[in-house]
């Protein structure tokens, strides 16, 4: 009986070695099928929506700077130097007002000049005048001798010796005439050389005094009090805050929807909204880049602004019609992009070419037909993968 007993143990240990590798094969069972039912069973449930005939808001967004259509340079014309400054940056100035002046003293006294050199000449052509009317005096009265004389001669009165110095005199009086007339000529001739002279001093005079084109802001002030600027020196730069633009570019790609007069919003570094319009087109695009510039000018002119501010400008364009899904269900798979589509019950990756798009939708050119179910959420999806519910959702 003891020794029957000692043989116990083994048995024990054999029993439990065999449930040992019992519960093992049924959690590999359980694995396998729990594997099945992942594989070839299990659906996960997926929102679907059917691709839909549609239409997008077109949207052209480009960055930009604000411009003035016509900027003006006011320089100066003269070399003189700056004594006064009636305007500074950000000051709005109407047309014809003095903006600067600059040292005239040179200049007045070369057209003080001139005015002596006026009045010499006016009390010449006075002097012509007078010698004219003598000289016109003296041949009358030489032509009336004359006349006098060939009577007496043909009545045989006067010698032949007294005729011919009747008419000696009177060609002298002609001559006389002649000679006076072209000094009144020359001395009127001088008085027009001088009226040019001083007409183009005072214009030159004229000059050191800075005035307005128009009505506009300085948007720079370029000299100082004390400096000497010589012509073609820029003093101040003008802008009319009614001509101001944007100037944007954007791809060539978009040329064909850009159209004068479209509607478009410009939204400035500050973050201020202003609407406004295609005013001009480029012809000319950029090799590099592959844009072009369009202008947007603004329908009303920001209060504050600044030359060459940054901006954001966005055209409305129209809409763009054909297939369109939800910008959620685009995903992107070794490097190309596309959605997820449902065949059978399946899920499989479809490249796809897109358009235009906005926060919702984006319409697919190229890739997806009408009503074919798209994964509308496809985060964590991958190929292959099976749904549960295929049904397109509105």
């Amino acid at each position: 009986m003891k020794i029957l007993g000692a043989k116990r143990p083994d048995a024990d240990s054999r029993r439990t070695n065999r449930f040992r590798v019992a519960l093992l094969a049924l959690a590999a069972l359980a694995a396998a099928v729990f594997g099945v039912y992942r594989v070839f069973l299990h659906a996960t449930p997926l929102r679907t929506v059917a691709a839909a005939e549609g239409a997008v808001p077109v949207r052209i967004t480009g960055p930009g700077t604000v411009q003035a259509r016509a900027p003006v340079t006011l320089s100066a014309r003269v070399t003189a130097t700056v004594i006064q400054l009636h305007a500074d940056q950000g000051d709005v100035v109407r047309r014809g007002q003095v903006l600067a002046s600059l040292d005239d003293r040179d200049l007045v006294a070369k057209r003080g000049s001139v005015a002596g050199q006026q009045e010499t000449t006016l009390r010449n052509v006075r002097a012509a005048k007078a010698n004219v009317a003598k000289a016109q005096a003296d041949l009358v009265l030489a032509r009336s001798r004359h006349r006098r004389d060939s009577d007496l001669f043909a009545k045989g009165f006067l010698s032949q010796a007294a005729l011919d110095s009747s008419v000696a005199a009177l060609r002298s009086a002609e001559a006389g005439l002649e000679n006076a007339s072209a000094t009144l000529a020359a001395r009127e001739s001088e008085s027009g050389t001088l009226a040019q002279e001083a007409r183009y001093a005072d214009a030159v005079i004229s000059f050191t005094r800075i005035v307005a084109p128009r009505d506009g802001v300085i948007v720079q002030r370029l000299a100082e009090i004390g400096n000497t600027v010589v012509p073609g020196s820029p003093i101040f730069r003008m802008v009319d805050p009614g001509d101001l633009w944007v100037a944007t570019r954007v791809d060539e790609s978009v040329l064909a929807r850009v159209r004068l007069g479209l509607s478009a919003s410009i939204r400035l570094r500050t973050g201020e909204t202003l609407q406004g319009k295609v005013a001009r087109i480029a012809r000319q695009s950029d090799a590099a880049t592959r844009e072009l510039e369009v202008n947007v000018a603004f329908d009303a002119p920001p209060e504050r602004f600044a030359i060459d501010q940054e901006a954001e400008v966005t055209i409305s364009a129209g809409d763009e019609k054909g297939i369109v899904v939800p910008v959620e269900a685009l995903v992107r798979n070794n490097g190309r992009q596309g959605v997820f589509v449902v065949r059978g019950d399946r899920v499989e990756f479809q490249e796809v070419q897109t358009g235009a798009a906005d926060a919702a939708t984006v319409i697919i050119r190229r890739g997806l037909v009408a009503g074919q179910p798209v994964i509308a959420t496809p985060k964590g999806v991958k190929p292959g993968t099976r749904v549960r519910d295929t049904a397109a959702a509105g």
